[in-house]
């Protein structure tokens, strides 16, 4: 009795409750989104990041894999596109490094104004490097003398400069000038490794380098501060500057005051 009783009320519920359940669904959900075929928002194109260098019967994704070179790939930019070259990134250009050697060794040419608006230290730092090491092998090591003239002096034409001048310049500019302006002087210390400057031969090559350097170093800082009525005022402190270097390509400083004690 209760099974007959129980059973059209249940077959008629499980009727209704499949008959509603096995409906199918002519529209997808709300929260999902049939894909269009027509039109995609992210698929615009191959993906050429992801395609690389592969070939036609490659599989998978490769991307722009360089190349295994040497060791010395490691401090170059030359793979990479759109990176300037590791140089550029460290301030050294050695194009601009040359004409303004080439400046220094052509004193009687006209300076350009614009010659120092690409101010750099590569070429000075270079120079004193060698004019040190030259002195070296002269039997004359001074690295230390020639690093605090060199800075001190630095220091002491930035202030005269900007007391002199009314545009005025910053140390960095004033350092680079020096220092390309020591090349001729660095020659003198190239010649000291094959011949003895305590003589004759050696003062007159020291004066004629102090000359270069000054004459070159006052005609590119007039040209730059546009002073070229204190061109002696200018040059004055710049030649005992460089005496001082030649004092120290002529005389061993270091071992007569070793000598002395």
């Amino acid at each position: 009795m209760w099974q007959d009783n129980a059973t059209p009320y249940a077959s008629s519920s499980q009727n209704g409750y499949y008959g509603t359940q096995q409906q199918p669904y002519s529209t997808p959900l709300q929260f999902y989104n049939a894909p269009d075929a027509s039109a995609s928002q992210f698929d615009t194109g191959p993906r050429r990041s992801l395609e690389g260098q592969m070939g036609p019967g490659a599989t998978g994704y490769g991307g722009n894999i360089q190349p295994v070179g040497g060791w010395w790939h490691a401090f170059g930019t030359g793979g990479f596109e759109g990176e300037p070259p590791l140089l550029e990134e460290l301030g050294i250009n050695f194009s601009h490094i040359r004409a303004k050697s080439m400046t220094v060794l052509n004193p009687l040419q006209r300076v350009d104004e614009h010659i120092m608006d690409d101010a750099d230290l590569a070429g000075p730092l270079l120079f004193c490097l060698c004019f040190g090491t030259f002195l070296l092998f002269s039997g004359k090591p001074q690295f230390s003398y020639i690093y605090g003239v060199a800075l001190l002096g630095s220091a002491s034409i930035y202030f005269l400069l900007n007391l002199m001048s009314e545009k005025g310049i910053d140390a960095y500019r004033v350092a680079s000038v020096l220092g390309y302006c020591l090349l001729p002087m660095v020659g003198v210390g190239a010649v000291s490794v094959m011949v003895t400057l305590d003589g004759a031969l050696g003062y007159i090559l020291s004066i004629l380098s102090v000359v270069w350097c000054t004459y070159s170093a006052s005609g590119i800082i007039v040209a730059v501060l546009r002073m070229s009525d204190q061109r002696l005022l200018v040059a004055y402190p710049l030649g005992l500057l460089y005496g001082c270097f030649a004092l120290l390509s002529v005389f061993d400083v270091g071992s007569s005051s070793v000598a002395r004690q």
